[in-house]
Protein backbone atom coordinates (compact mmCIF):
# COMPACT_ATOMS: atom_id res chain seq x y z
CA UNK A 1 0.00 0.00 0.00
CA UNK A 2 0.88 2.97 -0.65
CA UNK A 3 1.84 5.48 2.69
CA UNK A 4 -1.73 8.17 2.08
CA UNK A 5 -4.69 8.21 0.61
CA UNK A 6 -3.34 11.46 -1.35
CA UNK A 7 -0.07 9.46 -2.60
CA UNK A 8 -2.20 6.58 -3.80
CA UNK A 9 -4.60 9.17 -5.64
CA UNK A 10 -1.35 10.82 -7.23
CA UNK A 11 0.01 7.70 -8.19
CA UNK A 12 -3.09 6.18 -9.96
CA UNK A 13 -4.67 9.51 -11.61
CA UNK A 14 -1.91 11.80 -11.66
CA UNK A 15 -1.51 15.48 -9.77
CA UNK A 16 -1.82 18.95 -11.67
CA UNK A 17 0.64 20.47 -10.13
CA UNK A 18 3.28 17.64 -9.14
CA UNK A 19 5.20 15.33 -10.98
CA UNK A 20 3.75 11.65 -10.38
CA UNK A 21 6.33 9.80 -8.70
CA UNK A 22 7.85 6.65 -10.17
CA UNK A 23 6.03 3.57 -8.30
CA UNK A 24 6.72 -0.01 -8.77
CA UNK A 25 3.37 -0.99 -7.36
CA UNK A 26 0.14 -2.32 -8.69
CA UNK A 27 -1.94 0.53 -9.79
CA UNK A 28 -5.83 -0.27 -10.16
CA UNK A 29 -9.12 1.82 -9.50
CA UNK A 30 -10.58 -0.82 -7.33
CA UNK A 31 -7.38 -1.10 -4.70
CA UNK A 32 -7.71 2.47 -4.26
CA UNK A 33 -11.69 2.77 -4.30
CA UNK A 34 -11.60 0.61 -1.54
CA UNK A 35 -8.77 2.68 0.68
CA UNK A 36 -11.24 5.24 0.17
CA UNK A 37 -14.14 3.54 1.73
CA UNK A 38 -12.44 2.87 4.61
CA UNK A 39 -10.59 6.45 5.17
CA UNK A 40 -11.05 8.78 7.94
CA UNK A 41 -12.16 12.31 6.86
CA UNK A 42 -9.19 14.16 7.58
CA UNK A 43 -7.48 11.60 4.84
CA UNK A 44 -9.99 12.09 2.34
CA UNK A 45 -9.73 16.10 2.77
CA UNK A 46 -6.04 16.12 2.53
CA UNK A 47 -6.78 13.98 -0.74
CA UNK A 48 -8.63 16.92 -1.89
CA UNK A 49 -7.04 20.00 -0.52
CA UNK A 50 -3.71 18.95 -2.02
CA UNK A 51 -4.56 17.33 -5.66
CA UNK A 52 -8.14 19.47 -6.28
CA UNK A 53 -6.61 22.72 -4.02
CA UNK A 54 -9.14 25.38 -6.77
CA UNK A 55 -11.66 22.66 -6.51
CA UNK A 56 -12.19 22.78 -10.64
CA UNK A 57 -8.74 21.41 -11.36
CA UNK A 58 -7.05 18.40 -10.73
CA UNK A 59 -7.13 14.88 -12.26
CA UNK A 60 -8.77 13.12 -10.02
CA UNK A 61 -12.05 11.97 -11.56
CA UNK A 62 -15.33 13.56 -10.79
CA UNK A 63 -16.89 10.86 -9.37
CA UNK A 64 -13.68 10.23 -7.14
CA UNK A 65 -14.82 13.42 -6.06
CA UNK A 66 -18.27 13.23 -5.62
CA UNK A 67 -17.65 9.88 -3.67
CA UNK A 68 -15.01 11.73 -1.59
CA UNK A 69 -17.23 14.67 -0.41
CA UNK A 70 -20.33 11.82 0.38
CA UNK A 71 -17.83 9.44 2.16
CA UNK A 72 -16.81 13.07 4.26
CA UNK A 73 -20.22 14.03 4.84
CA UNK A 74 -20.96 10.65 6.58
CA UNK A 75 -18.37 11.19 8.73
CA UNK A 76 -19.38 14.55 9.56
CA UNK A 77 -23.13 15.07 8.70
CA UNK A 78 -23.32 18.75 10.63
CA UNK A 79 -20.19 20.39 9.19
CA UNK A 80 -22.18 23.14 7.19
CA UNK A 81 -18.87 23.99 5.70
CA UNK A 82 -18.17 20.66 4.09
CA UNK A 83 -22.07 20.86 2.83
CA UNK A 84 -21.60 23.60 1.15
CA UNK A 85 -18.14 22.92 -0.34
CA UNK A 86 -19.76 19.64 -1.69
CA UNK A 87 -22.46 21.00 -3.34
CA UNK A 88 -20.32 23.70 -4.65
CA UNK A 89 -18.31 21.18 -6.06
CA UNK A 90 -21.14 18.95 -7.48
CA UNK A 91 -22.58 22.14 -9.54
CA UNK A 92 -19.45 22.66 -10.73
CA UNK A 93 -19.45 19.07 -12.14
CA UNK A 94 -23.29 18.89 -12.86
CA UNK A 95 -26.10 19.35 -14.03
CA UNK A 96 -26.77 15.93 -12.74
CA UNK A 97 -26.68 16.96 -9.18
CA UNK A 98 -28.06 20.11 -9.25
CA UNK A 99 -30.96 18.88 -6.88
CA UNK A 100 -28.10 17.21 -4.34
CA UNK A 101 -26.17 20.13 -4.31
CA UNK A 102 -29.36 22.70 -3.69
CA UNK A 103 -30.61 19.92 -0.48
CA UNK A 104 -26.88 20.23 0.64
CA UNK A 105 -26.91 23.68 0.26
CA UNK A 106 -30.86 23.44 2.23
CA UNK A 107 -29.12 21.40 5.02
CA UNK A 108 -26.00 24.03 5.20
CA UNK A 109 -28.04 26.59 6.18
CA UNK A 110 -30.84 25.04 8.37
CA UNK A 111 -27.45 23.89 10.82
CA UNK A 112 -26.32 27.39 10.52
CA UNK A 113 -28.64 30.08 9.50
CA UNK A 114 -27.49 33.42 7.51
CA UNK A 115 -24.54 31.89 6.56
CA UNK A 116 -23.30 31.24 3.38
CA UNK A 117 -19.85 31.36 3.85
CA UNK A 118 -17.40 29.09 1.72
CA UNK A 119 -14.12 28.03 3.75
CA UNK A 120 -12.19 25.46 4.41
CA UNK A 121 -13.23 23.39 7.64
CA UNK A 122 -10.95 23.73 10.35
CA UNK A 123 -10.41 21.04 12.22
Amino acid sequence: MHSTLTEHARCLYGDEYRPTPECGREHREYYFVEELTFADADAILAMLRELCPQYVDGNLPVWIRNLSYRLVLLQRPNKPNLMREAAMVLQIFGPDWDDVAADLMKRADALEPGGSRLEPEAD
